[in-house]
């Protein structure tokens, strides 16, 4: 199955792209694409326990299952003010 996998603000930074398309097995969970995702971009292990994820538009935990097509946002936490 196909997901396609958006970055923002300090994940984005820190994966060197804004979006792409991850491919994996049938069944997968929100996790698994986690585990793939640090494996090509090692740069996100750091952050992964403070991201937010949205698996499309929705807010998911890392136990969800992933549709076929779906698309993975990470959102990392901001400040401001």
């Amino acid at each position: 199955m196909q997901v396609q996998v958006l970055f923002f603000a300090m994940a984005r930074e820190r994966a060197g792209t804004s979006a792409r398309a991850l491919e994996l097995p049938a069944g997968s969970r929100v996790s698994d694409a986690l585990d793939a995702l640090v494996l090509a971009h090692p740069a996100l292990e750091p952050m992964r326990a403070h991201l937010a994820l949205a698996v499309n538009g929705d807010l998911a935990r890392a136990g969800d299952a992933l549709p076929d097509g779906a698309e993975l946002a990470l959102l990392p936490p901001v400040s401001g003010g």
